[in-house]
């Protein structure tokens, strides 16, 4: 009974296909490329920035730590010093993580590395 009704059922669906599948001629607006900004026989590999995609996937990274933050909150409430500690100890690795990566540059937009630094310039 199953097998019948799926031959069938499967028979159906390819004869409704084949039925509304009308051919549609080719327009010449359709033929066209679409316009979007890039020149449609240019190179498709455009350059990517290795400073944007480290600053995304640490904005990624952090964004999900912050939303584990919030269902340690209840914590709070506890106040048992394993769980108080617990909090702290992770909101101390956060901080790590980020002091981190301000350090080492990968929050800049604008690597100073060999140009003139500004910030050394107003502060004398």
């Amino acid at each position: 009974m199953n097998i019948t009704f799926s031959f069938i059922l499967s028979i159906a669906l390819v004869v409704v296909f084949y039925l509304t599948n009308f051919p549609i001629e080719n327009e010449n607006e359709k033929l066209t490329p679409f316009e979007c900004g890039f020149e449609p026989l240019s190179d498709m590999r455009s350059p990517f920035s290795t400073r944007f995609f480290i600053l995304v996937v640490l904005f990624l990274i952090f964004d999900v730590e912050i939303s584990l933050l919030f269902p340690l909150i209840n914590i709070i409430f506890l106040n048992t010093f394993t769980m108080v500690l617990s909090f702290m100890f992770f909101l101390f690795i956060l901080l790590m993580g980020i002091f981190f990566e301000w350090k080492e540059g990968a929050l800049d937009w604008v690597s100073f590395k060999g140009k003139l630094n500004y910030y050394k310039l107003l502060g004398s």
